[in-house]
């Protein structure tokens, strides 16, 4: 059965996938043809690609793409957007079945294997390779990556590597089934102080981030954050319209290095939801499989995300576990006994679905 999931139940779906690179979404269109099989057509800038979807059981997919020439400038975004789409369409799936990428370039940065089945010859696009790939969602033109360096600053017991610049403009986008576009962009608090202010004063905030202060303060806060090179705030949000705010920061320079063994490249998260309309388990569940999902594409050194929610939040620790948050152990922070939780790489891209 092809599973719909939260795509929809209609026999016709639109969807947005967003490249990497920027520029305008590839929209795909969606048409069930039966409980197995769909038809797919990808359009973008006035190209259409079509394909053709079926679940071949077990855990595989087939997505037979029909274009000639798939080395065309401009395939690899509209291929990804195929490819995204397709693993959405069937979750089950753990690889997709493709045409033989010697004939097909536009598809060579997918492929890990080829595979002969019967007189056919097909590549195979591994689910948990192919979104640990920034081929989409994660805005290239927003990051720059800096190789090792050791810097002077930071804890004494723990130097860290010089980050790189803080990313500016719309740093990932992706399209979740049933919800809409999930979208993430660092705070501007020129811009986001008024809403910041009004997030942070709401009593269910408050408890937790005990940061219900006046504009002035809340401003002095946000630029102090403004240069500090370990951490950056982000507004998430769905369909354009802000509904949480996060914070991204090196794990190896925070509070939170000193209390386990730190990586280099380990990442960790707070978050709260400001909008009491974005509350919910599917939209809280989009929102910690998105900023995991973007801490891992941002850098391919992070191998771990961590965080550290109050042992007594159940409610965020059920979330974590279903993103693939093992809990590691209790601490404590002189204002809260904490969790540490911690995400490994290879295990979100295997269980997490996107």
């Amino acid at each position: 059965m092809l599973e719909r999931r939260a795509l929809d139940a209609q026999a016709r779906v639109v969807v947005k996938q967003y490249p990497a690179g920027g520029g305008a979404p590839v929209e795909i269109e969606i048409d069930a043809l039966a409980a197995d099989a769909a038809r797919l057509a990808a359009r973008r800038d006035g190209r259409l690609v079509g394909a053709a979807l079926a679940r071949r059981g077990g855990e595989a997919l087939t997505l037979e793409i029909h274009e000639p020439d798939v080395g065309a400038p401009g395939s690899v975004p509209i291929v990804a957007a195929l490819l995204a789409s397709a693993f959405q369409s069937v979750p089950g799936a753990s690889f997709a079945l493709v045409p033989d990428p010697a004939g097909a370039p536009g598809l060579v940065p997918f492929v890990t294997e080829a595979r002969a089945i019967g007189a056919a010859r097909f590549g195979v696009v591994e689910r948990a390779v192919f979104h640990a790939l920034p081929a989409l969602w994660r805005d290239a033109g927003a990051h720059v990556l800096y190789s090792t360096i050791r810097s002077r600053l930071g804890p004494a017991d723990r130097p860290p590597p010089l980050r790189p610049p803080k990313p500016a403009g719309v740093m990932y986008r992706r399209f979740v089934p049933g919800l809409g576009e999930l979208s993430l962009r660092p705070i501007d608090r020129r811009k986001d102080l008024a809403l910041f202010h009004g997030w942070m004063n709401q009593k269910r905030v408050a408890f937790f981030w005990d940061m219900a202060q006046s504009e002035t303060e809340l401003d002095a806060y946000l630029a102090a954050q403004e240069a500090d090179a370990h951490t950056i705030g982000v507004v998430a949000a769905l369909d354009g319209e802000p509904g949480a705010y996060l914070e991204f920061y090196w794990a190896k320079e925070d509070r939170l290095g000193a209390h386990y063994e730190a990586e280099d490249f380990d990442r960790g998260w707070h978050a709260l939801v400001g909008e009491p309309r974005f509350l919910g388990r599917a939209r809280t569940l989009a929102l910690f499989r998105s900023l995991t999902h973007y801490l891992f594409l941002d850098d391919p050194r992070t191998m771990r995300i961590v965080g550290e929610p109050r042992a007594s939040h159940v409610k965020i620790l059920s979330y974590c576990e279903d993103v693939a948050y093992d809990r590691v152990k209790e601490f404590d922070f002189p204002h809260k006994r904490a969790m540490l939780v911690m995400c490994r790489r290879e295990r979100f891209f295997a269980e997490v679905p996107l």
